[in-house]
């Protein structure tokens, strides 16, 4: 299983963190080691500045190379919602020396992975999800605000990796991303129904 993330997809998370937006989706790769077990993220030691970006997440269900995107909804049946925690002090070192980021991305536990959802339950053109941090919303995002769309995605994906049944993609970010501390409580809602409760240890 593959975990598939995409960088720079909302353009004010971009700005927020001083970023061009870009012409072709952003892509880094998690290991499947980066799913969190259970609902407590450890803070890991390598880290002072650790922070949480929300995303909507597809479960790939029909694999496929040079998938078009007039067919790429074909691939996918369910969405759920995930947090991509990044340790960004030492992506901002990486960043700076020119160095992959995987280090700041990867990590043991840095992928939060909840339930996913029959996609036909929803309008992915307009997809409103929102994050609260001990009961005050941080991000507050709508997937129309993406600049690639999820069938956009899979369809550039696919040219350079093949799709396999399981693999994930996250699909960006909306801005308000911040720090975690020890004993905060995350809350991850798609439309009004809570799908995440993240302890920070």
């Amino acid at each position: 299983m593959k975990i598939i993330c995409i960088g720079r997809n909302y353009s004010e998370h971009a700005k927020e963190l001083g970023n061009a937006i870009p012409d072709k989706p952003v892509i880094f790769m998690k290991p499947d080691t980066a799913v969190l077990k259970g609902n407590d993220f450890y803070i890991p030691e390598f880290s002072n500045d650790v922070h949480y970006e929300l995303e909507v997440v597809v479960k790939i269900s029909k694999g496929g190379k040079y998938i078009q995107k007039e067919s790429a909804n074909k691939h996918y049946e369910e969405i759920g919602l995930g947090i991509d925690f990044t340790a960004r002090d030492l992506q901002s070192d990486l960043k700076s020396k020119g160095l992959p980021w995987e280090l700041a991305k990867g990590f043991d536990g840095s992928a939060v992975v909840g339930n996913f959802f029959k996609k036909e339950n929803y309008n992915l053109e307009s997809l409103n999800f929102s994050l609260l941090k001990n009961k005050e919303k941080v991000q507050n995002g709508n997937s129309k605000d993406m600049i690639f769309s999820i069938d956009d995605i899979i369809a550039f994906v696919s040219q350079y990796f093949t799709l396999r049944v399981g693999d994930l993609i996250f699909t960006g970010t909306p801005e308000g991303v911040g720090k975690v501390s020890e004993n905060d409580v995350l809350e991850a809602y798609l439309e009004d129904e809570k799908v995440l409760d993240i302890r920070i240890m």
